[in-house]
């Protein structure tokens, strides 16, 4: 996330926030794709991280990129810590330096791809010349935390020392892992529920499938998707599977007590994050805040504080996927087409519906559990990961192909599901590829993932 949003409008009631979330309802005409996307940045000479500072750093790259694209450019008390462009698009930083492009709200696949490949080759006019590489895996194979450099962005200062006191790996998520999320939309309250729903038991299908972070301080850490595992151990009151989504009523509602129930973080008043950590919005919205006494909620703080939910799906004004370590360009877009092609088509949506109907809150719970060590061999009610996934291709290859979304070629947007075809028919994600070359032509090292799993 670029930019807080900046809104005074002043919240006083539960009606108030559910009506916030109410106002992202879309007609389905006017259905959007957006797709973000990190990437963990090293020199390519010696395969170190890239710090902030220094001639040929992070911050040098941003600027730059903002010279090359004439997006606006983001800052925090004097430090460039992302750009905006006028369309919707934006670039950040993650907490340890992941760049990421959270993309505009785009009409089809095909114009996401478009808008990847066209950050990748601005980016790369840049990082080129200076000696520095991207990493598409889910977690950095090498450095260890400490060696990791942290970006001075505000609010990640008061994240990093929250997150020990609620967990054992927050700051391995915030610090050592890249994924891959995509924003869909909703028509109605109805929509949203059964889409939160569906999205919600398969994400543990698409961890499986999107797995590609085998490696941690240089050698293989026994996960075939250690991201996905590190979130499980990052803070409880924010995360998981919401099993309240499959309550009978599920709606904004319902969000909106659990966000209400979640701790703070922080607070922004003109450019200062003030940490409320652990405090209640309910007192926010009170004037009661032990930290800031007398302020009171605004439309600013309940957004803010909404990104900062990190649930398997979350609900924002959108409904973003969040269980999918990144992998490269064809990875990327076939997470986007596997989302759409589930949740974009009403027969579809219903037949992954259907497809999940039988399973229980304990079958949810075990999958998430398992999946990021087992991958496609975990099983779910009795059945493969793998056996799911491939029907879940299915399902969202007769989505796709209802869209009839077509390039210039005349393809259709199935043809981006071909990645996700070729693991399901092989019976390997991307993890277990490059543990086997990490046990053969890797010849027991990571080093050459520098040079193999890069952008």
């Amino acid at each position: 996330m670029a930019r807080d949003t900046s809104d005074t409008t002043p919240l006083t009631t539960r009606d108030e926030l559910i009506a916030w979330f109410a106002a992202g309802e879309k007609p389905r005409t006017r259905f959007a794709i957006g797709t973000e996307h990190e990437k963990i940045p090293f020199y390519r000479a010696g395969h170190q991280p890239v710090p902030y500072d220094g001639e040929h750093g992070i911050r040098a790259l941003l600027e730059g990129l903002a010279r090359r694209t004439g997006w606006e450019a983001i800052e925090d008390a004097g430090h460039v810590i992302g750009l905006a462009d006028a369309e919707g698009g934006a670039i950040s930083l993650e907490p340890g330096g992941q760049f990421e492009l959270s993309g505009a709200p785009l009409p089809d696949i095909h114009a996401t791809v478009a808008e990847l490949h066209a950050h990748l080759d601005a980016v790369a006019a840049l990082a080129d010349p200076i000696g520095i590489g991207f990493l598409d895996l889910g977690m950095s194979p090498k450095w260890t935390r400490a060696e990791t450099p942290v970006m001075p962005k505000s609010r990640y200062r008061i994240m990093a020392a929250y997150m020990p006191k609620v967990g054992t790996l927050g700051l391995d998520m915030m610090l050592r892992t890249a994924t891959v999320q995509v924003n869909l939309d909703f028509s109605s309250e109805a929509d949203m529920a059964a889409k939160m729903r569906v999205a919600l038991a398969l994400q543990p299908i698409a961890t499986a499938l999107f797995a590609n972070s085998p490696f941690t301080d240089g050698r293989p850490n026994g996960f075939l998707s250690r991201r996905s595992e590190i979130w499980r151990h990052t803070d409880p009151d924010r995360t998981g599977m919401l099993p309240q989504a499959f309550e009978e009523g599920f709606g904004y509602e319902t969000y909106v007590d659990w966000l209400l129930d979640m701790p703070m973080y922080f607070v922004k008043r003109g450019e200062t994050y003030h940490d409320v950590s652990g405090a209640s919005f309910r007192d926010l919205m009170a004037g009661r805040l032990a930290a800031l006494p007398g302020e009171y909620a605004t439309v600013s703080d309940w957004a803010n504080h909404a990104s900062t939910a990190f649930p398997e799906v979350r609900l924002k004004r959108f409904i973003e996927m969040r269980g999918a370590d990144v992998g490269g360009p064809a990875m990327i877009a076939a997470q986007s087409a596997f989302w759409v092609g589930l949740l974009y088509d009403n027969t579809a949506l219903a037949d992954a519906g259907a497809l999940v109907r039988d399973w229980h809150a304990t079958d949810r719970e075990s999958l998430r559990a398992t999946v990021p060590r087992l991958g496609l061999a975990a099983m779910v009610a009795g059945r493969s990961v793998g056996t799911v996934a491939a029907e879940a291709l299915t399902i969202a290859r007769r989505g796709l192909a209802a869209r009839a979304r077509r390039d210039e070629a005349g393809r259709d947007e199935t043809v981006y599901l071909q990645p996700l075809e070729a693991i399901i028919a092989s019976g390997r994600s991307l993890a277990e590829e490059h543990l086997a070359a990490f046990e053969r032509s890797w010849q027991r090292s990571v080093e050459p993932a520098f040079r193999d799993c890069t952008f």
